[in-house]
């Protein structure tokens, strides 16, 4: 059998090459021995807790889930206790993008994806960030436009970008989105702004653009959009049938359809101008002190099956190719239409200046 980081005070580094080397077998004899693994994830955390009582039951393993305040809590603690023989973090959630923050080699155990079962159906890639095979994308998530089907026919709903424009004409004040606290409706800005600086998705952008067309445009039609103040504050006020279409989360709205607290009438698309689309992945740190349970839980979490339950429960997309998606708000015929928060057009780029030179000016 293996034998564990602390009871030998042997780096965590060695034991990944332990593990890499290991059976599977071996994997899960020594992760049933260290008994333990804590997951820092930052959303959905009670619920979560539900979802790993599947793992918890067929291993023998306890798993520990914090609450967090957001998404870079675990990546800041990471950090912070690398220069620990053992910290306390054996699996960190991190959204994709966040690939250039941290040097994967140096503060993460791997590489990962090739000590996975199912490495073939996974990826290292998520939200625009490359993670060298050190995290792996665990959750898919998706802006669109939601809508009542009870209320509005989707043929009706505007599709392309010029569609967009003459409905919001006819239909002053039904178009809902917020610019803060979510980011439902900074991706339609965000991607309202490439379509009206003609910046297609393939577009390379050497220069930041001249971003006045953008703000001419949400200034001429400030009575044709209602600001929100929350991503949720627009699913409720979707759902009370104050809007026709608002920008949402997919997953945040199946969630809350799963929940009881919105209404299962409510429809998500990806509309043809664009909405952004991303992603979260899992790593271990190189200090994890239980790193074959965490390798093991992340095995489970990425798992086909896995995956095919988390569609199910929270509506993510799934993250291995495997995985049954049949449950998803948007069909996948749509998923063309997801587009990159970073780029060719970088989101932060356009957000601030949207906020100051328009909503709060």
């Amino acid at each position: 059998m293996l034998t564990t980081v602390a009871s030998l005070g042997i780096s965590s580094a060695a034991m990944a090459a332990d593990l890499s080397n290991a059976s599977w077998e071996e994997v899960i004899t020594q992760a049933k021995a260290e008994g333990e693994v804590t997951w820092f994830q930052w959303y959905f955390e009670d619920r979560f807790r539900e979802t790993v009582a599947v793992f918890e039951k067929k291993y023998g393993i306890t798993v520990v889930l914090p609450d967090l305040d957001g998404g870079d809590t675990g990546l800041n603690k990471l950090l912070a206790e690398a220069g620990r023989d053992a910290g306390d973090i054996d699996v960190v959630s991190v959204p994709g993008s966040r690939a250039p923050s941290i040097d994967a080699a140096t503060y993460l155990m791997g590489p990962l994806l090739p000590m996975l079962p199912e490495a073939d159906q996974l990826t290292d890639k998520a939200e625009g960030g490359d993670w060298e095979q050190y995290g792996i994308k665990f959750w898919g998530n998706q802006t669109g436009i939601a809508y009542n089907s009870a209320r509005s026919d989707v043929e009706s709903l505007p599709k392309t970008f010029s569609e967009l424009e003459s409905w919001m004409e006819l239909n002053p004040g039904a178009l809902g989105f917020n610019f803060e606290n979510g980011g439902s409706g900074p991706s339609l800005i965000h991607n309202i702004a490439r379509n009206i600086l003609s910046i297609d998705a393939d577009t390379v952008v050497a220069e930041k653009p001249d971003l006045t067309p953008v703000f001419d445009w949400f200034t001429a039609r400030e009575d044709q959009y209602v600001l929100t103040t929350s991503n949720n504050d627009s699913y409720a006020r979707l759902n009370d049938g104050e809007f026709t279409i608002v920008a949402v989360w997919e997953d945040g709205i199946a969630g809350l359809i799963e929940s009881g607290e919105i209404n299962k009438d409510i429809k998500v698309y990806i509309p043809d101008w664009g909405m952004n689309g991303g992603g979260n992945v899992v790593a271990i740190p190189a200090n994890a002190p239980n790193p074959a349970a965490a390798l093991l839980f992340v095995s489970w979490l990425t798992s086909a099956e896995t995956q095919t339950q988390l569609n199910v429960k929270f509506g993510s997309a799934p993250a291995n190719k495997n995985a049954d998606d049949k449950f998803a708000l948007i069909p996948n015929v749509q998923r063309a239409n997801s587009t990159n928060w970073g780029e060719p057009l970088p989101s932060d780029s356009v957000l601030p200046a949207v906020i100051e030179n328009v909503f709060q000016k």
